[in-house]
């Protein structure tokens, strides 16, 4: 029986993160350049080590570069192809994470060449990492939709403009301002604070924050979190 491991062949498994990120307008994806191509860019990635979980792994490349813990990390899929990597047989294992760009701003890993870019503005990626990225794209359009995750890429106190703004640039339109209003509001998910947003308009904008205990009841469940949730599916 240990015949049949000795004939087989061995194979590299490395695991590959998109990091999402959203600066107020745009939402972007954090990109590396570690001079395999002077024009190309990569997602962050890294070998699976021998005393690693798939999970732990996918933490520890994500803390490499951001230095960030406890952020919103959730498999993707799992890249194959014979050819995908023209060096040496490789799988890779795609995760992809959500964090807040100020966050990441102060903990930044000098090591690595890094960069902030939109996602609807791409360099030339590495290998398969455009494929990676589009389909790391249409799961969160998919989950921010059914579940409250696009929560995870705003600061701790938020307006519903500001809101509002993120899922716009998830999904690349507009949505009606009082119809997406209503429908997060009836969530009952967000604090209302009693502190405004000044200089933004005459009258100013409410603060809000999560209701973690809420939000973390339901982060599995179902919600059709967002009106024409079928918007970018």
């Amino acid at each position: 029986m240990l015949d049949q491991y000795t004939q087989q062949q061995p194979y590299l498994l490395a695991l590959d993160s998109i990091i999402f990120g959203f600066d107020g307008e745009m939402l972007k994806v954090l990109l590396v350049k570690r001079g395999v191509e002077e024009r190309t860019w990569s997602l962050m990635g890294g070998w699976l080590r021998p005393d690693e979980g798939l999970e732990q792994a996918a933490a520890r490349i994500l803390f490499d570069l951001t230095r960030l813990t406890n952020v919103y990390l959730e498999q993707l899929y799992t890249f194959g192809d014979p050819h995908r990597d023209p060096i040496v047989r490789t799988i890779s294992v795609a995760y992809f994470s959500l964090v807040r760009i100020a966050d990441y701003e102060t903990k930044i890993s000098g090591e690595f060449q890094a960069r902030w870019f939109s996602i609807y503005d791409l360099p030339t990626l590495l290998f398969d990492h455009g494929d990676m990225v589009e389909l790391a794209i249409k799961r969160l359009r998919y989950k921010a939709a059914q579940h409250p995750i696009g929560l995870e890429l705003l600061p701790d106190k938020f307006t519903i403009p500001q809101l509002k703004k993120l899922y716009d640039a998830i999904y690349n339109t507009e949505f009606d301002k009082r119809n997406f209003s209503r429908k997060i509001l009836s969530t009952d998910l967000l604090i209302k604070l009693d502190e405004k947003q000044k200089g933004f308009s005459r009258r100013g904008a409410y603060y809000y924050q999560v209701d973690r205990c809420k939000y973390q009841a339901i982060t599995n469940s179902f919600l059709n979190f967002i009106p024409n949730s079928e918007l970018g599916l």
